[in-house]
């Protein structure tokens, strides 16, 4: 008996391992495919120094930084077109500017008909929205929801184009509507049982920015001298 019971309680404790490695196993695999919501915040025509998580010396942006510290950063990261346009097309298809065609800001319209990352993401079951510069010339596809300023857009009061093919005026600051606009849409219109990726955003230029800021960053950067402002927009 004393026989039959270590040999069943051997095969019993067997059985417990191999059930505890298929249960690991399948919790691997569902952290594996486990999809996450997406915020692609795209800012726009600066080099690394103008984010202080690259290098403090010139700027303070702590809230960029603590997305950077709790993810990933690219050191040796190269763009494909420096251009505002091109870059946007080079990022949204994953091909060079020769390929999906964008090669410029004057010249050029966006095949809307080309593969691109949101469409791919929709066919995986995610919600896609866009919020703020498209710079593309073409009207957005791929996406669920979205609201776009015309060309460059203005910092100020600027006007939409929504999904409706209507231009509204908004009034106020453009990176702060657009961060407003972005956040309702994920807070209260998507799906929250869909996972979701919301892209675009207008955070100016430099030498733009250092012109036209809100007044509540005039003091903060009231330090930047022209002599910083080139070395900040250097390509």
């Amino acid at each position: 008996m004393n026989t039959i019971q270590s040999g069943l309680l051997f095969s019993l404790t067997g059985v417990a391992a191999v059930a505890s490695m298929t249960s690991c196993t399948s919790q691997k695999k569902a952290e594996e495919q486990k999809q996450y919501n997406i915020v692609y915040i795209m800012t726009d025509d600066h080099t690394a120094q103008m984010m202080s998580c690259y290098d403090h010396r010139y700027m303070e942006t702590p809230n960029l930084d603590r997305i950077a510290a709790d993810g990933v950063r690219f050191t040796n990261s190269f763009v494909a077109n420096s251009l505002s346009g091109p870059s946007r097309a080079c990022m949204i298809t994953g091909k060079h500017s020769c390929a999906n065609k964008f090669y410029d800001n004057t010249t050029c319209v966006f095949d809307a008909s080309q593969q691109t990352f949101p469409k791919l993401l929709q066919q995986a079951g995610y919600q896609t929205a866009l919020v703020g510069k498209w710079h593309l010339e073409s009207l957005p596809t791929g996406f669920d929801y979205w609201e776009i300023v015309p060309g460059q857009g203005d910092y100020y009061n600027p006007d939409f184009i929504t999904q409706d093919n209507d231009t509204i005026q908004k009034h106020g600051y453009v990176t702060n509507i657009i961060t407003d606009d972005a956040i309702d849409w994920m807070e209260n219109q998507r799906d929250t049982n869909k996972r979701f990726i919301v892209t675009g955003w207008q955070i100016p230029a430099t030498l733009h920015f250092m012109k036209t800021r809100p007044f509540r960053y005039r003091t903060i950067f009231s330090t930047i001298t022209k002599d910083v402002l080139p070395l900040l927009h250097r390509k």
